[in-house]
């Protein structure tokens, strides 16, 4: 699989109204500089007003002009193409924003059924809820309606585009044949005043009619809708001319809505708003009710946030026009595709986008359009190989690159720690099954219904099911959606892969098993239909139905396992918070599978993204690099537990019978400050002030004590008051300056692993894709605390002096940066020089062989080596890990005193001599019995991290 262009490497840039097309452009060169060749940027059409990251699309016809003009836009791409470099954008697929800005939605709550927009959204017209028939239910209220309504929350008025109900920022435009209400109320005292053949009023008397005329928004055939379409238009149209050149229409108008708008005290004035509302396309309602009743596909819980049709080629084309036109003037150059889980039939988007795109670029056969997917893929799970496609985000790489840095003993003894210090006996795979139920039952009460009626409908015509009450399906759905092992299976035909039968088997039998009281018809009903298994002689219709009821069901297993799983159970279970991550590998991960994987990564997969921190991480890779370091610790951390815990007992408040914080609670805020406490001193106020924020939000994912649907301030202020109690200084807490000496033996060995990790991800099979600001130490939580602002200028500042200080042949640059490796600079060394070598020798990188290396000698588990070959061109990394068997806390962990007889042992055809392009030293082979050896002692005598180049002879 060959590509238009696949980048060397990528750096994702949060483009929104604070950092601009303008700005981004000025870091350009600076990335170009580092080594960079890609930029990837956040969505850039039309957000929501204020969006910091874009997602929420309301226009994809047109640039967000929060962030600059067009012109700005261009000269970004103008700066991006004359450095040779490419532009990688994320793009959203699968939802937009219900915004008044969202043109196409106003078209749709306008006109309902009628509007020609109303097949973009993914709208169930005649749900299972009778009173919202041709309706939609919009939950956007933050009180009750009643409550809203009376208190004047809701009011209507006329503007330019015709009658709307204002929400404070919303604007919900009235149907215009419900406009009848506004225009005839008190007419009969208008004629009089006016006079019949008055001009004013004979022009109000016609716009009526047409709006006696008008059809309905139910009309049945395609011609009466565009005629609804078209005279809407005209009334709307007369409505604001009248408006605005009769001053006695304009008051007439401007009482009735007085009138309509109620006065508050007296409920009974806001009977005719309420009825003019009940007449509307949509039901306005409290945002709760969306916990058990909704009509429309939500991106995971967000309300205002509506799934859309790309299975539909008309949507398909309208949403993709300006992308298509960026990508044939040469303005996008590849695309991350988000949330593909959230697509009705995702191969199938995958394969249309990828032809238009091949069509676009007019491109030979068998060259690719380079696409990524934000893929969440489980332990063992494999991206499917039919999928048009480079690969994912890089959350995979992520997961099997951090657990490479995990003690497998250790890993057992922090988990052991954490169930006696917590007083817990569950297991991971528990605790994912019971918070997926619990999101279902909290969050997704209105799909879990939706799904149940449409079984229910499907059981109904099976004589085998017929029976089978609506209990025994609803507990049959829930379980197995529950019991999944993965975000989603990909059934798009009566053919189910021998993959997703194995998905769907482990399902089955693990709810069998977990809930034995399952009735067995409701249980092989619903796997017959998970399956497609029909029964003889089912008609084409029903089997229709079955499959649309599977695909509506994948639609919805993706959002359950990221809700469950990396929103709740990931705020939960805490033995190590550094797996908590999107994906959540579970286990440690040897030298001997991390090698294996990328040997497969290299076959399948040979240019996808390898991540360490994106915008959606749940810590940055040095807050988790940082926190393995307690697997090669145990019993280190075990005895700060029972310190800390005893000395800080006296700080918790009791709230409700219970101590607070609680246990688990505790454990986590422990390991967040290990890992995300700043290495610079002037940089500690600021991180206490996000660590209160950050614990507001943890708490309330975790769903125990708060809720982000129903917040216990309280409860939050008394964590947030003992989290500031035990960081307050003073001769009575002992606490703190134990806790900062722990740390600071942590932060050292930790800065060791990311040192390590970078130069795994910039030198594995796959692309290394590098997130704004982190090619300095990066503490960052999970956001919005990792899309804070990043000082380019300093970045720029300090790899200006490396590269000059390189020039000159600096000798002593290397042994400074280590001296001072809290400043970061050292990172950014390593990266700068990493990338320069894959930016030279892109072709071996892309295209050459992994090799794995084999260590002997006395600290071999000790160093992680491959090799990359591409016919005569060699590039070995090695990479150290479990540093603190090694070294004391501050010593370097160099030369022979540390390594001892620890060699590296390269293939015969191996050339004999070596030079590191970090340290720009040689390194000739040894020549032995046993065969071309290289002493690590002599290898990691200046850092413990090297690239080597062969040389050729």
């Amino acid at each position: 699989m060959t590509f238009l262009r696949t980048p060397a490497s990528t750096y994702r840039l949060q483009l929104n109204a604070n950092f601009n097309f303008s700005q981004a452009a000025s870091v350009v060169s600076y990335l170009n500089d580092l080594g960079i060749t890609d930029l990837y940027t956040s969505p850039l059409f039309k957000a929501r007003r204020g969006s910091l990251h874009g997602y929420s699309v309301t226009n994809p016809l047109e640039l967000n002009p929060e962030l600059g003009p067009k012109a700005a836009f261009d000269s970004l791409c103008k700066k991006v193409r004359s450095l040779g470099m490419g532009l990688l954008l994320d793009v959203v697929p699968n939802h937009m924003a219900l915004s008044r800005d969202n043109p196409w939605w106003q078209e749709v709550l306008e006109n309902g059924p009628s509007s020609p927009y109303a097949v973009f959204f993914d709208l169930e017209w005649d749900p299972p809820y009778r009173t919202l028939k041709n309706r939609i239910l919009l939950p956007v209220l933050g009180r009750p309606y009643g409550q809203c309504l009376e208190d004047q929350e809701l009011s209507v008025a006329l503007t330019e585009n015709g009658f709307v109900v204002r929400y404070y920022d919303h604007a919900f435009p009235l149907d215009p044949k419900t406009y009848l209400s506004l225009l005839t109320y008190r007419l009969d005292e208008l004629k009089p005043v006016l006079g019949e053949d008055n001009p004013d009023f004979i022009r109000l008397a016609g716009t009526i009619s047409l709006i006696h005329n008008l059809p309905p928004r139910n009309a049945p055939s395609a011609k009466k809708k565009r005629e609804r379409i078209h005279w809407s238009t005209i009334i709307k149209k007369s409505l604001w001319l009248l408006r605005e050149s009769s001053p006695l229409l304009k008051d007439f108008i401007s009482e009735n809505l007085r009138q309509f708008n109620g006065r508050r005290g007296d409920p009974a004035s806001f009977d005719l708003l309420d009825n003019l509302l009940r007449v509307q396309p949509y039901r306005l309602a409290c945002w709760l009710v969306s916990l058990e009743m909704i009509n429309y596909r939500r991106f995971f819980s967000i309300n205002d946030l509506i799934g859309i049709r790309v299975e539909d080629p008309r949507v398909f084309d309208a949403t993709h026009h300006l992308l298509f036109k960026l990508v044939e003037d040469d303005k996008i150059t590849g695309l991350r595709l988000d949330h593909v889980d959230g697509l009705y039939d995702p191969e199938g988007y995958l394969h249309r986008l990828q032809n238009r795109l091949q069509a676009i670029k007019n491109s030979e056969p068998g060259k690719l359009f380079y696409l990524v997917t934000e893929k969440i893929l489980e332990d063992q799970e494999n991206l499917p190989d039919a999928w048009p496609i480079a690969g994912t985000t890089g959350y995979d790489f992520l997961n099997i690159l951090n657990n490479v840095f995990l003690v497998e003993s250790g890993l057992g003894e922090v988990e052991r720690i954490y169930r006696a210090v917590c007083g817990l006996e569950a297991v991971w795979e528990d605790v994912v099954y019971d918070k997926k139920k619990l999101i279902m039952a909290t969050l997704f009460g209105g799909e879990v219904r939706n799904l149940e009626e449409h079984l229910l409908m499907l059981a109904s015509k099976d004589r085998q099911a017929m029976d089978c009450s609506r209990q025994d399906l609803l507990q049959a759905l829930i379980e197995v959606t529950a019991c999944l092992p993965v975000y989603r299976t990909y059934i798009s035909s009566q053919e189910v892969s021998s993959v997703d039968c194995g998905y769907l088997e482990k399902a089955l039998t693990e709810a069998g098993q977990k809930r034995p009281a399952l009735k067995e018809p409701a249980l092989s009903f619903l796997r017959r239909v998970l399956m497609q298994e029909y029964a003889p002689g089912l008609p084409e219709n029903q089997k229709k139905n079955w499959l649309r009821f599977v695909s509506q069901w994948q639609q919805f297993t993706g959002p359950v396992m990221a809700k469950g799983l990396e929103d709740t159970a990931a705020y939960v279970y805490n033995p190590l918070i550094s797996l908590n991550e999107v994906g959540c590998l579970r286990r440690a991960v040897g030298i001997r599978e991390f090698h294996a994987w990328c040997e497969a990564r290299q076959r399948r997969w040979p240019v996808t993204l390898n991540a360490t921190s994106t915008h959606d991480t749940k810590r940055s890779e040095d807050v988790r690099a940082r926190l393995n370091v307690l697997t090669e610790m145990p019993e280190f951390w075990h005895q700060c537990l029972l310190r800390w815990r005893q000395w800080n007992k006296p700080r918790k408040a009791v709230f409700n019978g219970q101590e607070v914080p609680d246990a688990n609670e505790e454990v986590f805020l422990y390991q967040t400050m290990l890992g995300a406490w700043p290495l610079q001193t002037q940089a500690i106020p600021d991180f206490k002030e996000r660590l209160k924020q950050y614990l507001i939000k943890a708490i309330r994912e975790a769903k125990v004590h708060s809720r982000w649907v129903d917040p216990n301030p309280k409860y939050e202020q008394l964590v947030i008051e003992f989290a500031e109690a035990i960081l307050s200084e003073g001769a009575a807490n002992q606490f703190l300056p134990d806790f900062l000496a722990c740390q600071q033996r942590l932060a050292f060995y930790g800065a060791l692993n990311s040192l390590s990790q970078v130069l795994l991800k910039t030198t594995s099979p796959g692309i290394p894709d590098f997130y704004q600001g982190t090619e300095l130490w990066d503490f960052s939580l999970v956001d919005p605390d990792n899309r804070r602002p990043v000082d380019f200028k300093h970045r720029q500042k300090l790899l200006s002096t490396l590269k000059l200080r390189e020039s000159k042949k600096d000798k002593i640059v290397l042994h400074e940066l280590l001296t001072a490796w809290r400043d970061g600079r050292l990172k950014l060394l390593l990266i700068y020089q990493a990338l320069q070598v894959r930016k030279t020798h892109r072709e071996l990188f892309l295209r050459g062989e992994y090799l794995p290396l084999s260590v002997a000698g006395t600290c071999q588990e000790h160093v992680i080596a491959f090799a990359r070959r591409l016919d005569q061109q060699w590039v070995l990394t090695l990479a150290g890990r479990f540093f603190s068997r090694l070294t004391e806390p501050e010593t370097w962990p160099l030369g022979e005193k540390v390594w001892g007889d620890t060699h590296l042992i390269l293939p015969q055809e191996a050339p004999d001599s070596w030079r590191d392009e970090i340290t720009g030293v040689s390194r000739p082979c040894r020549l032995t019995d046993a065969g071309r050896l290289l002493p690590l002692a002599a290898v990691f005598s200046q850092l413990p991290a090297a690239l080597l180049r062969g040389v050729a002879q």
